[in-house]
């Protein structure tokens, strides 16, 4: 890290490689953050020239060992300075090879679990190895948590399957749940969550939900960067335990 980064705030973002990541640190740099991220791939190459994309470190999030690395090598690059947003983005919603929706009875119990463990063991794992960084960036220009959930955790969603679903509800509990206990490290926690949003995970056979979407159309990534940016800027600094839904109000059906 560079002199003149020292005092300009930090984020460390999950996922950053495409879609809704990647919009996201192109936010964040866009406002004079430095970043941070990982991902299972490598950043694309014209982002590489970003100055303020100061690190990134390709992880496997769903693999603890992996994560502990991960959190290790990005402690030691902040050498004891502040963070100021963590930003849980990265998620897995399998399918089966002919995208059916994997159900409670149909999908393996194993895949499950892997599931949860990148959905909701690896935010759970990253609030606690980023708290004390994070607890000093709440005594400088403040400090926020962000996890990415989904309104699949709300409703039974067509696409996305039953343990991706219960793992963004569990995951909207542990937001309200670290809310409570980063509180007194002065750090807030909230959730954004995305609803149909036009990524390129996002195939043909969606395009039939957007009548289902009162401003009839599919959100974009840069709305729900934006979203996330503005719950760890210092205008929201008295909002904490809330679950913001990006879904052009889709979710109030």
């Amino acid at each position: 890290m560079t002199s003149d980064q020292d005092n300009r705030p930090a984020v460390v973002l999950t996922g950053a490689s495409r879609g809704i990541g990647h919009a996201t640190v192109k936010r964040f740099s866009d406002e004079g953050w430095y970043i941070i991220t990982c991902s299972r791939d490598d950043i694309p190459e014209h982002c590489k020239a970003d100055p303020n994309w100061a690190l990134h470190i390709p992880t496997d999030l769903s693999d603890q060992k992996s994560v502990a690395a991960f959190i290790d090598e990005a402690n030691d690059f902040l050498k004891g300075r502040q963070l100021n947003a963590l930003v849980n983005n990265a998620a897995v919603s399998p399918k089966t090879p002919y995208k059916e929706r994997l159900g409670c009875l149909n999908g393996d119990t194993d895949r499950w679990r892997e599931v949860f463990e990148l959905n909701f063991f690896t935010p759970l794992t990253l609030c606690r190895g980023f708290a004390a960084a994070l607890g000093r960036g709440a005594k400088g220009v403040g400090a926020g948590v962000v996890n990415i959930t989904s309104i699949a955790g709300h409703s039974i969603h067509p696409f996305a399957g039953s343990a991706y679903s219960t793992s963004k509800a569990a995951l909207s509990a542990l937001t309200r749940e670290l809310a409570v206990e980063f509180a007194e490290l002065g750090v807030r926690v909230n959730a954004v969550a995305p609803g149909e949003i036009a990524t390129e995970m996002i195939g043909p056979e969606y395009e039939p939900l957007v009548a289902r979407i009162p401003m009839q159309r599919m959100g974009t990534a840069q709305e729900v960067a934006g979203t996330v940016y503005q719950l760890c800027n210092n205008d929201f600094g008295y909002v904490t335990g809330t679950e913001v839904f990006v879904t052009g109000g889709q979710h109030v059906y």
